[in-house]
């Protein structure tokens, strides 16, 4: 009895329990021995008031009835919400798996590498600086580079972050091998050497369709219900009393400066493909540059999309239905800012142009949007 209860606990030999018992026959010819008086005298206690002991087969029945009913309860789910969850369960397994499995799909990921630098394209959901919760690129760092000189035991080289992405930012994410080509790097940056080409898709269509941002960005405070910190912008100009024209203001000192190119490449269905190129590298700056200064917030930028409070961005109905989402189920709608191309001068041969291939869930919400990427839209 032992053995069927233990078999019985599973739920994969439930099934297999019950066709096991059911093939037993009921004795017919019972004689009374020690079994059949065990027997009477539990039927004698059932009929007592006491609790009868549960037989294994009474118990594969209702583990199997359970998982019945739990998979009938499940509502179907649409195309997109199956991706979200997936992208979700991605963006947790790489966060908190051992850091060699993050190490072994980072080495699977390298776009480019010589004896200065390696571009590699980082994936969604995971920081690159330490997080004390999660598991960062920048803790795996040493195992990848063991792995990039073929495990080599004596291999002193070393893998460093340069320009780093946002968590939620996807693409080209460049990482150098030593401290002087660390320097160099930001040498260039600060001279406006290096390029960096970013993709979004915006809710809303940027009126004009491509121009320069020159706004800058501060941090305030949100106060209400749940106060907390956005960047800001703010503006060097304002408009005058009599509103024909505007004036120059006092600029703030906490204020950083943010300049930001754009240029929609395809707009459709209420939304648009933007390519945005930052010159500067103020905190969150072509998010607030596209919700607050050109009324198009990212999608999936739950952020900006509202500025009065912390909630999930609301989304038309249009484009709910294009993305085939209800609003309930939107907070799980990953940003869609990726790192596109990077561009940096060479020390002694042609300038490095690495460019990043859209992640699925990006290219996917293309598709459901009708936005098309700039060669398919040249080919029609």
């Amino acid at each position: 009895m032992n053995c069927y209860n233990r078999i019985a606990r599973t739920g994969e030999w439930a099934s297999g329990l019950i066709t096991l018992l059911s093939r037993v026959k009921p004795r017919t010819n019972c004689r009374w021995g020690p079994d059949a008086v065990l027997s009477h005298s539990r039927c004698q206690a059932t009929n007592a008031g006491q609790k009868p002991r549960l037989r294994a087969i009474d118990l594969a029945r209702k583990v199997q009835q359970e998982k019945t009913t739990t998979e009938a309860a499940q509502a179907p789910v649409s195309g997109q919400q199956r991706r979200v969850m997936e992208l979700k369960r991605f963006s947790l397994q790489l966060q908190n798996v051992h850091p060699n499995v993050l190490a072994k799909h980072l080495h699977r990921s390298v776009l480019y590498q010589d004896k200065d630098v390696v571009v590699l394209n980082k994936p969604h959901g995971v920081p690159v600086r330490d997080n004390s919760r999660v598991t960062s690129i920048s803790s795996v760092l040493p195992v990848l580079s063991k792995m990039l000189d073929g495990m080599k035991i004596k291999s002193d080289s070393q893998l460093l972050p340069c320009l780093g992405l946002e968590k939620e930012t996807t693409g080209v994410l460049l990482l150098a091998r030593s401290e002087e080509a660390v320097e160099h790097i930001l040498n260039l940056h600060r001279n406006h050497q290096v390029q960096k080409k970013y993709w979004v898709i915006t809710v809303g269509v940027p009126v004009p369709s491509e121009g320069v941002i020159d706004i800058p960005i501060i941090e305030r405070e949100v106060r209400g219900p749940q106060p907390h910190y956005k960047m800001a912008l703010s503006p060097l100009f304002k408009m005058n009393d009599e509103g024909d024209g505007v004036t120059k203001v006092r600029a703030n000192r906490q204020a950083h400066s943010a300049v930001t190119k754009y240029r929609v490449l395809d707009s459709s269905s209420g939304c648009s493909l933007v390519e945005l190129q930052p010159f500067t590298g103020a905190k969150h700056q072509m998010r607030v540059h596209m919700a607050l200064a050109l009324a198009c917030p990212i999608l999936g930028d739950h952020k900006y999309s509202q500025w009065s409070k912390l909630a999930p961005q609301k989304l038309p109905e249009r484009v709910l239905g294009r993305l085939g989402l209800e609003q309930s189920k939107i907070r799980y709608l990953p940003l869609h800012l990726h790192a596109r191309q990077l561009t940096l001068p060479g020390a002694n041969q042609a300038d490095i142009n690495v460019s990043c291939p859209l992640p699925k869930y990006f290219t996917q919400t293309l598709q459901r949007l009708h936005l098309n990427l700039p060669h398919e839209k040249d080919d029609k």
